[in-house]
Order: C-alpha cells, then structure tokens, then sequence
C-alpha cells in the first residue's frame, strides 16, 4: 500500500508490527483494486474513483490486527469486505447529503451524478458480500450483514433528526454507535480469534466519531477536505452543538434550514466559544480509556495489545 497516502498514526502501527501486517495492508489494496476495475464498466470507474481518494483504512486495519499474523490469512477476505462496505457507504453517504466534494476531490455524486452514484455504491456493497462468500464463512457474512443494517439504521436515523435542535445526546449518541461503531465492532470481531474484541472497536467506533464531529467545526478545510461546518449546513445536529445548546441557549434561535456557508462558520466559531468541542473531546477520550480497558479484560497476547493500543491512541492523535 501507499504508505505516504495514510495518517502517520496508521504507519505507526505498521512500522511497530514487524514485516506481517504491513505484508497483509499491501495484500488488502491490492485487493481492493482488483475487486473496484473488475466487472462493472463505468460503475468500476466510479469505484476506482472511489478507491483512490483513499483513507485511512482503520477497519481493515483492525480485521488484521485483532486477527494476529498466525489467521491474518483468513482474515484478509473479511478485512476487504469490511472496507467495501465502508467505501459504499461513503458514497451513498454523498448522494443524500448532496456533497461536492469527499476527502478533497469530487463526488461520484458530482462527476457521475446521482444514478450513478447510487449504482456505485450498490455494487461496492454487493462485492463486499461476494468477497466473503469466497470462503463460505457464515460467521463472517452474519457479521456484517449484521453490522450492514445497524449503517442504515443510524443513518435513517440521521435524516429523520435532521434540522432538530431538540435532539439530545442519548439519541445522538445511539445514532452514532448504529452509523460509525458498528463496522468498528464488526471488523474487531469478524478479525477476532478466540478473545472478544468487539467491544474495544466499539468503544473506538464511537470515538471516531466524537472527534469527527469535533473536526466538522474546528475545520480547518484543509484538513478535513470539506466547508468548516458541513454538518450544520445539511443539518445534522452533532454532540457539540448540542452540548453548545446547553451552555448558550441563545443558540437555539439559529436556524439550519437554509444556512449558507458564512453563517455556518459563525455558529461554529460560536460552538468552540461555548467549550462544547472540548468537552467532545474529552468524551472521546475517555470512550478510548474505556476501549484500553476492554482489552485489560480481554487477556490478549502482549504484540496484539499494543497495536491496538497504537489504534486507540493515533484515533485521538488524528484529531488532536
């Protein structure tokens, strides 16, 4: 794989696990590739598009790391998969939200238009199973059909709190263990053999998304490859304005319908003001204390233990 196309957290897991895992990563892309050129003509465009706007690949990371070098063998199938499914909801993602722009570059949605991005994301979803099925393993299948549903569940749950300033953090809090916790759980435990991982990928699932939701309004675009406030604009309500809601009410008067960007930037500059980001921040944190400890529990051979306490520590060092 690409090393300099990851975060520096990703290759500090890589470069601390020896020659197996970076072996495996480099397998997993290739992989990829061929599964997004092969059959699909302009939808396999579309894919490799997809493809190439690259990522930090966390959740096939975890498939092989919570897998360990002697299963990493069996575990690549459910490592690929994991990401095709992630890779579809990217897309469908962007289709809903009317996005221009994905980690920098265009859309599918705004080079190829709604159908076909649409399209694309279907056949990343239906490959995903296809890869899994090469082995017959049902668990795994189970796993992320499973974890596949609990997606479309939090993000009709998104659309349907969408513009609510009412929502509160249990719900949001649900929404995000449904749309970003689930694939994290599912790759630690499609990867797991013997030692219940999946609650350590839960834990950091929702970690991730905490400090996402941080990054959507702290900017800056350069970073995140989208307008500081994106979520605002297509009104999701995320943890720190619902936290910044608690502290400031005068923030409730704010309308999201119809906001453009310069208001967007006002009401997150105001959010930050109120010290909601950090305390999302320490939420996120502390889900990732909680994480370290699952694997205390867990009885897990030392060299795995520190690559995902690598994992857990370079999600906060990302978004730090």
């Amino acid at each position: 794989m690409n090393r300099a196309a990851v975060p520096a957290p990703v290759t500090q897991v890589l470069d601390a696990a020896g020659s197996w895992l970076p072996s495996a990563m480099a397998d997993v892309e290739r992989r990829l590739e061929r599964i997004a050129t092969g059959r699909g003509g302009a939808l396999a465009e579309d894919a490799t598009t997809t493809l190439s706007a690259g990522g930090k690949r966390l959740r096939p990371l975890l498939v092989l790391v919570c897998a360990g070098p002697e299963a990493v063998t069996s575990a690549s199938r459910g490592a690929v998969a994991v990401e095709l499914v992630h890779m579809a909801t990217l897309v469908h993602d962007d289709v809903l939200d009317d996005a221009p722009l994905r980690r920098g570059r265009p859309t599918v949605l705004a080079s190829s238009g709604r159908m076909r991005a649409t399209a694309t994301g279907d056949l990343l979803l239906s490959r995903a199973f296809g890869e899994l099925a090469g082995d017959g393993d049902r668990r795994q299948v189970a796993l992320l059909a499973t974890a596949s549903v609990a997606l479309a569940r939090g993000e009709l749950a998104q659309r349907r709190d969408a513009f609510d300033l009412a929502v509160g953090a249990d719900r949001y809090l649900d929404r995000c263990r449904l749309k970003t916790a689930a694939l994290f759980e599912c790759a630690c435990a499609i990867g797991d053999s013997g030692t219940d991982l999946a609650g350590f990928g839960r834990r950091v699932g929702l970690a991730f998304q905490l400090l996402d939701d941080v990054l959507d309004v702290t900017g800056p675009p350069e970073r995140t490859g989208k307008a500081r406030g994106t979520d605002l604009i297509d009104g999701t309500v995320t943890l720190p304005l619902i936290l910044a809601l608690e502290r400031d009410p005068s923030l409730a008067r704010a309308e999201l319908h119809g906001i453009d960007a310069r208001s967007s930037e006002e009401l997150c500059d105001r959010i930050v003001a109120s010290g909601a980001t950090d305390d999302v921040r320490s939420l996120a944190r502390a889900q990732v204390g909680e994480a370290k400890a699952e694997l205390d529990r867990s009885g897990l051979e030392p060299d795995r233990r520190r690559l995902l306490d690598l994992i857990a520590d370079g999600i906060v060092e990302r978004y730090a």
